[in-house]
């Protein structure tokens, strides 16, 4: 079993990479020398966009996290190519979502549909990809799992009842796999943001949001993306071989956990 692995010694794959936060984390990892899986499911031209600039460490999938069989035939594409199993595993695909307050489910017109739409694309696709990359993790002793939170199960200034509620539920997962798998060499960690300035994600709040989030925080200002990228980098270094089932909040000091 091995404790860790460095940094540029791994290869791993990050869901929903092609744009948005996944950008920047697929941009964080490559800057430190590790080989990337971009997945993505639509945007197929910003994801080889990416392969372009790291061609000889970067490999562009599709396939739908919700679909066991896809996730599990982009593990074995990825082997093939890069020649090693997945060592590392960052879950930030996200369902199709805006953070517009106006524009949220209400508590009287929420149905079960949109819970189960977050569900099925949050903690089902990183099921999914635990699933597939048990196999290489154990045959190296080694594995990191890093799924990507929010602060608004602790703070939900804005409720979003569907997706606070799968995000809430990754973190429980996140806490019973570490559990689980501690044993393989397996950790299993969640970083959470606040809200982000900018992604797609949150290119419909209102500038009045932003403005208020940041004079709310201790260091007066909202997180970026790269920011939150850069944090979870901890989780796959070798600092952090003696750390699982932890949620580190990356949010300028709004949250404290």
């Amino acid at each position: 079993m091995q404790t860790s692995i460095k940094l540029n010694e791994q290869l791993v794959l990050v869901t929903g990479g092609a744009r948005g936060l996944g950008e920047h984390l697929v941009r964080a990892f490559l800057r430190e020398g590790a080989k990337v899986v971009i997945n993505y499911l639509n945007s197929a031209e910003a994801a080889q966009k990416l392969v372009a600039e790291a061609p000889e460490r970067a490999l562009a999938v599709q396939a739908d996290v919700r679909d066991a069989a896809a996730v599990q035939a982009m593990f074995e594409q990825a082997e093939a190519h890069f020649g090693c199993p997945v060592t590392t595993v960052i879950n930030n695909a996200l369902p199709a979502f805006s953070f517009n307050g106006d524009a949220r489910t209400h508590a009287d017109a929420l149905a079960w549909e949109h819970l189960n739409q977050q569900l099925e694309g949050v903690v089902g696709g990183a099921l999914h990809t635990t699933q597939a990359a048990l196999g290489g993790m154990r045959k190296q002793g080694f594995g990191r799992i890093v799924n990507v939170g929010t602060n608004l199960f602790q703070n939900p200034v804005v409720p979003y009842h569907d997706y606070t509620a799968a995000k809430a539920a990754l973190l429980s997962l996140t806490r019973t796999l570490s559990q689980d798998l501690g044993p393989d060499g397996i950790t299993v960690n969640m970083v959470s943001g606040g809200l982000l300035r900018t992604t797609d994600a949150s290119a419909a709040t209102p500038e009045a949001v932003f403005d208020y989030i940041a004079a709310s925080t201790p260091l007066r200002r909202v997180t970026t993306p790269a920011e939150f990228a850069d944090a979870t980098l901890f989780f796959a270094s070798p600092w952090s071989r003696s750390v699982t089932g932890q949620n580190l909040v990356v949010d300028g000091g709004l949250v404290k956990n």
